[in-house]
């Protein structure tokens, strides 16, 4: 049996995509107050696209960091709360080794980071209206 990948956690010095001394990619998205659900996750998209282009198949770290979207659930907005809990885990958590998110701390992927990003990404947000 492989022995498992436990990155050491280094966030990077700046937001972006960087490489760390461990030889695992360190990806840090920071979400402003501004952003909405969708513009957070295109970003959270492309910047996972961007290490993959950029460090193929290498171990990826993803950190984000949410400012503002305070609300009720668990501190944050419908929208916040669910681009954590559910977004996260069904569309980018699959294609990391392990990331850290203010709601849910740091979490290590239990399985293989994948690495067959598609090539766009389609939100279909509740809020949305659904087109005809």
């Amino acid at each position: 049996m492989e022995p498992s990948f436990s990155p050491n956690y280094n966030k990077p010095d700046a937001p972006g995509v960087a490489m760390n001394f461990d030889n695992t990619v360190s990806i840090w998205q920071i979400v402003s107050v501004s952003d909405s659900f969708e513009t957070a996750a295109s970003e959270a998209f492309r910047l996972l696209r961007l290490a993959q282009q950029q460090h193929p198949d290498w171990p990826r770290v993803y950190y984000l960091d949410i400012e503002g979207h305070e609300g009720e659930q668990k501190g944050y907005d419908q929208d916040f709360f669910e681009f954590q809990q559910e977004f996260w885990f069904s569309t980018i958590a699959h294609f990391v080794t392990a990331f850290e998110t203010p709601m849910l701390g740091g979490l290590i992927n239990p399985n293989p980071q994948r690495n067959d990003l598609p090539d766009d990404l389609q939100v279909n947000h509740p809020d949305q209206e659904n087109p005809t």
